[in-house]
Parts: structure tokens; sequence; C-alpha cells
């Protein structure tokens, strides 16, 4: 597995390639990449985060279900951690956590940092199902990088750079999220089960989805927001 360190491989173009464009149709990240884009929408379309006229009481509410989110899933995959713990740390999960982080950016906004409701999330049955969890997890981190960005426009919501929970990792993103993906396809190359990736990944979205929506109906839709880009995995699209 690539150390968290290790730099990205990049293309003749110098562009970081992250992977993509060498999987091939049947690889386990360009599944869980196709198979979970729906569920992926739903989460950003429900917290909305690049919204021009995002306030602060929208931001706190959001990080409060994320901050719920986090907790229940941290504890399942803390459960596989004792059950499995060579496999946890091929993974690098010690430095995965982040439940910490939402509580911290709360406190930073004067909002409780410690939640109050969490989500019912099932166990996690073993190492292909913490993969699944943790591919919706980590790769909120890439886009986390969008959202820091889009919140430095917008001092009055947070202070720029306040804020840790969407980008926890800073310069070494890349380099995270590379070493999960190389743990993933080795984990499936040496016997592992890509089916049961790729469910977990979308029971774990869905839940997410289904969890954040209550964002969007407790701040109420004027129906006003103007057309926002969307971030999915490493990109970002109109």
């Amino acid at each position: 597995m690539s150390r968290a360190g290790d730099a990205l491989p990049a293309t003749r173009a110098g562009v970081l390639d992250d992977g993509n464009r060498m999987a091939d149709d049947g690889d386990v990240l360009r599944r869980l990449r196709t198979e979970t884009a729906t569920e992926h929408r739903a989460v950003e379309d429900a917290l909305d985060l690049l919204d021009p006229e995002l306030t602060r009481a929208r931001l706190v509410t959001a990080l409060t279900r994320m901050h719920g989110f986090w907790c229940a899933a941290e504890a399942g995959l803390d459960a596989w951690a004792a059950a499995e713990p060579a496999d946890a740390t091929r993974v690098g999960w010690s430095r995965r956590r982040r439940s910490h982080l939402f509580a911290a950016d709360l406190a930073e906004l004067d909002a409780p940092a410690t939640p109050v409701d969490q989500p019912h999330l099932p166990p996690v049955a073993g190492t292909d199902t913490a993969l699944g969890r943790l591919y919706v997890l980590e790769g909120s981190s890439l886009g986390g990088v969008f959202i820091d960005r889009h919140l430095a426009t917008l001092p009055h919501v947070a202070a720029p750079g306040a804020l840790r929970a969407f980008s926890p990792y800073g310069a070494e993103t890349g380099a995270m999220w590379h070493a999960f993906r190389s743990a993933t396809r080795e984990r499936v190359a040496g016997g592992g089960d890509a089916e049961r990736v790729v469910a977990s990944a979308r029971e774990t979205f869905g839940a997410l989805a289904v969890w954040c929506g209550a964002v969007a109906a407790e701040q109420g839709d004027s129906g006003s927001a103007l057309p926002r880009a969307h971030v999915r995995g490493s990109e970002v699209t109109a």
C-alpha cells in the first residue's frame, strides 16, 4: 500500500493522475464512482454547500448533521478495526477519523459540538464493507477542498481557514486519497469482494443522502438558488 506521504503519479502533461485514467471498466474504483453517482448527487443537492448564498445558519445545520453521521459511521469502523486490526492499519484508519474535526468546527462557529442525533447504520461486517463505507467518507475530503475555497469567499459565514473538517488533510489530501485507492484495489486483487465494497458504498451514500435530506427540510427551500458547480470525486462539473 502506498504511504500517505508518497507522491501521486503524474501524466505526461504534469497533471496529477487520480487513477481513473488507468482503470478499465472492471476496476473497483471505476465501479464505485459510476455506481454511486446518483446517491452522490443526492447528498450534494441536499447540502448545497457551494451555494453562493450559503448562510452561517445553514452551514451550522449542515455541519451538525454531518457530525452526527460521521460519529455513527466511525463507530462502526472502530468496531471493524478492533476485529481486523491488520486491515485497519493497511488502510491507515487511525489517521482518517474526522468526527472530532466536525465538533471543533461547530465550536468555532459557537454551535453545540455534541451530536444530539445520529443515524442508525448497519454494522460493518468485514473489510470489504469497511472499504465501501470509507469510500464515501474519504471521497468527501476531495470535494471538501472546493468547499473550503468557496467558504473563503464568504468571510461572513466563517473566517477563512478556521474550519478543518471539510478538507482534513490539507496538502496531503491527494496522497491520502491515492493511498486509500491503492489499498482498495489491492484488497480486491487479493481476493476481496468488489460487490460487497460497491454495495456498502451505495448503502452508505444512500444513508447519508437521507440523513442530510433533513437539512433541506429544516432550512426550507426558496427555489431561488443560483446554478452551482457540483463536486464529484476529484472533478468539478457544471
